[in-house]
């Protein structure tokens, strides 16, 4: 019994090795097409893998090991001397410098991404010029839906609301081809707005206004849902976000304040 745990083991490692070796080439980890449809997606996916990759070395040296260690007792012969070991002070120095190192690299090796991610907004282009970010929208996120007000267009988003803004539920509407910000907030319990396919994800804090900065490369429909388990209905906040360009994003928001004010008086006489 003790050969069959130690191949176990054994091929258990090789396994997982494999499957982080050619993970990447199949998009496994990531939603969709296992593209990330912003300038800091592709970021986040190289600490993804980095992270990956240091696991599973961890990973198949630990099995290999505990599969050695397994064969070795079940192949013992009965009349074999036994082995007695107190411990061994410098393994003990060695497992734990080394994992301190590697948590305290992979802490360092991030510490740019998390700042454009959650403080900077990667606010500088490649030359050093800095980026415009365009306050788009604020997003409520409430049981059991979005609900996205935006400001009338060529105005400025107000922290409270203007008789002339427009609203959308479950449907974001945002340019592409510049950094956007929108103001995530929550009316009840704690949300947490995702959008995967661009790398997004901030909890909505009851009593707090975030901002959220992002920008989408490509012009197309992204998943949008809510990442917190926030009740009964929470698989009810399945919304999308629409990128699109500028043109087509004022274009929009001037239909969608036409159809909102609309009282149909004009439609009835017609």
């Amino acid at each position: 019994m003790g050969r069959f745990w130690a191949v176990f083991f054994t091929l258990t490692s090789v396994i997982i090795f494999g499957v982080s070796w050619i993970s990447p080439s199949y998009n496994w980890w990531f939603p969709g097409d296992g593209h990330a449809y912003s300038t800091l997606g592709g970021k986040i996916d190289d600490l993804f893998y980095l992270i990956l990759w240091i696991v599973s070395v961890t990973f198949v040296g630990t099995s290999a090991a505990l599969g050695y260690a397994l064969w070795r007792g079940a192949t013992i012969k009965p009349d074999e001397k036994v082995w007695y070991s107190h411990g061994s002070h410098g393994l003990e120095v060695i497992w734990t410098i080394v994992p301190s190192a590697v948590l305290l690299f992979i802490a360092l090796y991030q510490l740019d991404v998390w700042a454009e991610y959650r403080m900077k907004g990667f606010a500088k282009e490649k030359d050093g010029t800095p980026r415009t970010i365009t306050v788009v929208a604020e997003v409520t996120a409430r049981q059991f839906e979005w609900r996205i007000r935006y400001p009338a267009s060529g105005k400025p988003l107000k922290p409270t609301p203007q008789p002339d803004d427009v609203y959308s539920v479950n449907e974001l509407h945002v340019p592409t081809g510049g950094l956007v910000s929108i103001t995530l907030r929550t009316d009840d319990v704690q949300h947490a707005f995702f959008v995967p396919q661009l790398r997004i994800k901030q909890d909505a804090v009851p009593g707090k206004m975030i901002p959220v900065w992002f920008d989408a490369t490509m012009p197309r429909d992204y998943e949008m849902l809510c990442a917190e388990l926030c009740g009964w209905g929470h698989y009810k906040m399945k919304a999308k976000l629409v990128a699109q360009s500028t043109a087509d994003f004022e274009a929009w928001k001037k239909r969608a304040s036409a159809d909102q004010f609309d009282d149909g008086y004009r439609k009835a006489t017609e």
